[in-house]
């Protein structure tokens, strides 16, 4: 493992493009391996085991594959399995939580927060915590949104009742709350029909994750040094074609280097 070692990132599918995209613009010239694993989505509605169970699995394969660093670019899988993910590798691995609460801290005005999440990352109370460890006085209102992530996967516009879906999860939240998280990466793709029933801040972990990812490889020297822009590389277990759809039109290039793997 060196400076122009991999960084790999993983998703439970093509939500994770949405700190991928973030992260090229902090890191233009790392090379990055991203792990769609919509083979096995939804994570959100698995246990606690089965879901680390698939993370490990990406480690390993991130591992095989020359990775010096790893993003857990889904909040569900930061809520079930970054601390196995640390206590079992020896690389530097960050998830996405503690970025969406940074971003909260920054600009909420009365200390009253909505989270969007997914019902794993909601029952967990994964950012209710988080939040706990730098005020006590928060007013927190969760959402868990099960419909959300199958539907984005598949293609969020094609969904003729998605605004009334979007709608009636938003009409649970707090109206008196300033700030809204979205806690699943998944989310930011539909972040333009979000704001349509939200018009307060809206906290996107993915820029804040991005960042978090910057200082922990100039920590570990680890930044890689090339003048060139790096290789973006991407392996799916669930449809290749589909996937590569949605991603493109989030991202905004052409996706070249695409491979389908087993689930």
């Amino acid at each position: 493992m060196n400076n122009n070692s991999n960084i790999g990132v993983f998703d439970s599918g093509v939500g994770g493009t949405t700190v991928l995209k973030e992260i090229l613009k902090v890191l233009p010239h790392e090379n990055i391996l991203y792990y769609g694993d919509s083979g096995n989505a939804p994570y959100g509605q698995k246990s606690t085991e089965e879901i680390q169970k698939l993370c490990c699995r990406i480690l390993d394969f991130f591992i095989a594959n020359n990775c010096k660093a790893v993003v857990v670019a889904c909040n569900t899988a930061t809520a079930a399995a970054l601390d196995k993910l640390k206590n079992t590798y020896s690389i530097p691995i960050i998830g996405v939580i503690s970025a969406g609460v940074k971003g909260a801290l920054k600009v909420t005005k009365n200390n009253r927060i909505n989270i969007l999440a997914t019902p794993f990352t909601v029952d967990s109370n994964a950012y209710i915590k988080e939040l706990r460890k730098h005020f006590k006085s928060f007013k927190i209102t969760q959402e868990g949104c099960p419909e959300f992530c199958p539907m984005i996967e598949i293609g969020w516009e094609t969904h003729p009742d998605r605004y009334d879906i979007l709608k009636s999860h938003i009409s649970h939240l707090s109206q008196e709350a300033d700030t809204l998280i979205l806690g699943c990466t998944h989310y930011p793709i539909i972040k333009n029909d979000i704001e349509r029933f939200f018009s307060g801040n809206i906290v996107d972990p993915a820029r804040e994750t991005a960042l978090e990812l910057y200082s922990l490889l100039r920590l570990n020297d680890l930044l890689n040094t090339s003048s060139k822009i790096g290789k973006v590389e991407f392996f799916v277990t669930g449809d290749k074609k589909l996937f590569k759809k949605i991603a493109e039109q989030f991202l905004e290039f052409e996706i070249k280097n695409i491979y389908q793997i087993d689930k």
